[in-house]
């Protein structure tokens, strides 16, 4: 018995702005987007989703409490050396890392993460280096009350 395998189109690029945006809506759609699930040709053991920019990581939207008691925690390998950090100084240090740790967490932990996040571009202003690609702006409803 043989099977069909319909060749992956070519990927489309994608642009996010996420000032004012909230990080766990934002992820799941940029997560679906990565993987493909809204193509007609998805299929799940396949690298056929499009690639997402990120742009205004700085500007996300956080409660309060949120930024004073959501913890990230890494693991060094020796004893003791659990690193934990709030996500107020993941914010100050690295913003592009706290989308980037939401959208890894969504996807499946199978053989093409790596590569679906190799197609997720974060930058923490509005400059980024993909304007050859002309990028479509991909709708995220805002739930923000600021």
């Amino acid at each position: 018995m043989k099977t069909s395998i319909i060749p992956p189109q070519a990927p489309i690029w994608h642009i996010v702005d996420a000032d004012g945006k909230s990080v766990g809506r934002m992820a799941t759609i940029i997560a679906n987007t990565l993987r493909g699930k809204g193509k007609a040709s998805f299929s799940p053991h396949q690298l056929c989703g499009d690639h997402v920019i990120v742009i205004n990581a700085a500007k996300l939207y956080f409660p309060q409490k949120k930024l004073l008691q959501k913890e990230y925690h890494s693991h060094t390998g020796f004893i003791g050396h659990l690193r934990s950090r709030t996500l107020e100084k993941m914010m100050e240090k690295s913003p592009e890392k706290v989308v980037e740790l939401a959208v890894k967490r969504m996807l499946p932990s199978n053989r093409l993460r790596p590569q679906w996040l190799k197609q997720l571009h974060i930058y923490n202003d509005e400059n980024h280096k993909h304007e050859a690609q002309m990028p479509i702006p991909l709708d995220i409803k805002s739930e923000s009350t600021s």
